[in-house]
């Protein structure tokens, strides 16, 4: 199955809008950037790589540019937590040992268990940008949960994204579909020091990426 992502920026239709009662704020504010300015972002700045310039709906677990967000996809990439090797999960020491390494078109997440996978995008954060990522309804539903950190000022990357199956049955997740969605938060002020200027531990991660602790 092949999409046609190749969609390139277009002009916008002006949008008229009523500012809410009460909605002014004390000190500083956040607001969601829309449709326009992630496109505008990914194209000329490569925000997200790659980039699907619509919402792929047929056939597949949507993904691509919404009205004030973006459905980002998961890599065909798992490590399937076993959990044969010890009795406790330690984040601050992870037995890689308790993981199968999996890639394939769909992955079979066993009951009450979880995988560790990571985006198909890769994400460049702008230094005034914050952003809030969501599982997909579609996999809630199924009791399936999708667990994204935020995405830092000037953090880049592939994001390791957390899946855990919180029913009793076996459930699939199917590769290069849809897995969340991320929206976008723009300050009214840069932040004095970015995740770039900390030298993250996750900064440019390229591959699923277990727990770190600093030493």
């Amino acid at each position: 199955m092949t999409y046609d992502l190749s969609g390139g920026a277009r002009p916008d239709k002006p949008t008229a809008y009523k500012k809410t009662p009460g909605a002014v704020r004390q000190g500083g504010s956040l607001s969601i950037k829309p449709a326009s300015w992630i496109r505008k972002m990914a194209l000329e700045h490569r925000m997200i790589e790659p980039f699907a310039d619509r919402q792929v709906r047929e056939g597949v677990i949507s993904f691509g540019l919404s009205s004030y967000g973006y459905d980002f996809r998961v890599a065909d990439e798992f490590r399937v937590f076993e959990g044969g090797n010890s009795e406790i999960i330690d984040p601050k020491n992870i037995d890689r040992k308790n993981y199968t390494d999996f890639k394939g078109d769909v992955c079979v997440i066993p009951p009450n268990s979880y995988v560790i996978a990571r985006t198909v995008e890769y994400f460049r954060i702008p230094r005034n940008i914050l952003t809030i990522c969501f599982g997909k309804s579609t996999y809630a539903r199924c009791g399936i949960l999708v667990n994204v950190t935020p995405f830092e000022p000037e953090w880049e990357g592939y994001a390791t994204i957390g899946i855990s199956n919180t029913a009793p049955k076996p459930a699939k997740i199917y590769a290069n579909e849809g897995i969340g969605q991320i929206i976008f938060l723009e300050a009214d002020e840069v932040c004095e020091i970015s995740y770039a200027d900390k030298k993250g531990k996750y900064q440019a991660q390229k591959d699923i990426t277990f727990p770190k602790i600093d030493k």
